[in-house]
């Protein structure tokens, strides 16, 4: 599994340097638009509540923090905090050319 090597929040983007090199950059917007809590997903069909649509364009990552050795955790402008993105999802996540081709 990648792991995060490095986190940046930059002014209008999250980069996470990942232990394979691979440089994910993220919209503040379009990760917040894809938090996985429960109040952003419902829980028994994984219906997507709260999308980037519902995200301020000017929303910003403020705050990060590791959760255990699996997932990071955000503290947006919005102040919602409670999605929890495992490493996993991180990646899949990534819209960069390598990762979305194929």
């Amino acid at each position: 599994m990648n792991e995060p090597k490095e986190v940046r929040l930059e002014e209008i983007s999250i980069t996470i340097v990942w232990d394979d090199q691979h440089a994910s950059v993220y919209p503040h917007q379009y990760l917040r638009g894809e938090c996985p809590c429960a109040g952003c997903l419902e829980e028994m069909t994984g219906r997507r509540v709260i999308g980037i649509e519902d995200v301020p364009v000017d929303v910003l990552a403020l705050d990060w923090m590791a959760v255990g050795s699996y997932a990071l955790r955000f503290l947006w402008s919005d102040a919602h905090d409670t999605g929890i993105y495992p490493y996993t999802l991180l990646r899949s996540l990534c819209q960069c050319p390598q990762c979305t081709s194929g």
